[in-house]
């Protein structure tokens, strides 16, 4: 995709009938079964890719410190990226592969200080994805909350503190996130694609994390849970070749994943450049299509890297 760096995969497609197929989809004509298939599997696959682009690992990068209460704030922007392979809306050629990348903005105020040793100590967190509307095969929706000509998804969430740690006792926190993305259009039948799909999606974020400051050193770590849900809306020509009369199938979709995460940057006192890695974990898509060597369970590596202010 032009702007996202993504690149052709280099693997053949070969398509190989699976036991599971989606109902809405039969035909009595397999060119048209086979082009809502298609995008089903392309579907699938974007849902988590996309999910944890805008999550990432940690609600704020380099640290589960809770923030201690009233005029404590933090600030940062960051890029989330995660390594991706999906199905190319047009059939006929290989899968897609590369990088998704999301920045977002992230922001975080202190509610209260909590109990004795940081102990449920409270922190509102907020944060916004930042979507460029001009991406090849991948638009969004005219009527997304926008800046200038970016648009915008929103989330928000507390984080609660358990230990407010002092070296060598690290600190831990427990946080959840709600973000949310305009609805997304992939493909185009106008453009020639055998098929396109629109899709909202919501992902909520449980994150359980331990950070330590070493000299200039901040480090993290930790592990969540996501759920991931969208309602989509596929679209394909049911009439080959010619291709005048579009078909649309409503679906609903949730995804539940694992993931892991560390964090380690510089701290500069109230300035941090903070980088991140992680991984989530895989989950069978029981897509309608073997593909040349893609896994459908496989888990997707991603990472980030963002500066941060905190007072």
């Amino acid at each position: 995709m032009r702007g996202t760096k993504w690149i052709p995969a280099l693997l053949a497609l070969v398509a190989v009938p699976l036991a599971a197929q989606e109902p809405k989809c039969n035909d009595v004509n397999a060119q048209v079964q086979a082009a809502c298939n298609a995008a089903v599997d392309a579907y699938a696959t974007f849902q988590p890719l996309a999910g944890i682009a805008i999550s990432g690992g940690s609600p704020e990068l380099g640290t589960a410190r809770a923030l201690g209460g009233l005029g404590h704030l933090f600030a940062s922007i960051r890029v989330n990226a995660v390594k991706a392979t999906v199905p190319n809306p047009d059939t006929t050629q290989a899968p897609i592969s590369g990088g998704v990348p999301a920045p977002v903005v992230e922001a975080g105020l202190g509610i209260w200080p909590g109990l004795s040793g940081g102990l449920l100590a409270v922190d509102a967190l907020g944060s916004a994805t930042l979507l460029p509307t001009g991406l090849d095969k991948l638009s969004v929706d005219s009527n997304a909350a926008r800046v200038g000509q970016v648009a915008l998804g929103f989330g928000y969430g507390v984080r609660v503190g358990v230990l407010e740690g002092s070296f060598p006792i690290p600190s831990i926190s427990v946080s959840v996130m709600r973000r949310t993305l305009p609805r997304l259009q992939y493909g185009s039948l106008a453009g020639g694609d055998q098929f396109e799909f629109d899709t909202d999606l919501k992902a909520t974020n449980v994150r359980v994390a331990a950070s330590m400051r070493l000299l200039f050193i901040d480090a993290a770590a930790g592990f969540g849970f996501d759920k991931y849900s969208s309602t989509a809306h596929l679209r394909f020509y049911d009439n080959p070749p010619l291709n005048t009369n579009v078909r649309t199938v409503p679906l609903s979709r949730a995804n539940s994943r694992q993931v892991l995460f560390v964090n380690a940057g510089l701290d500069m006192m109230a300035a941090k450049l903070v980088g991140e890695f992680g991984y989530q974990t895989g989950k069978d898509q029981t897509l309608s299509r073997n593909y040349t060597a893609f896994d459908p369970k496989a888990g997707h590596v991603y990472g980030g890297v963002g500066f941060r202010i905190s007072f």
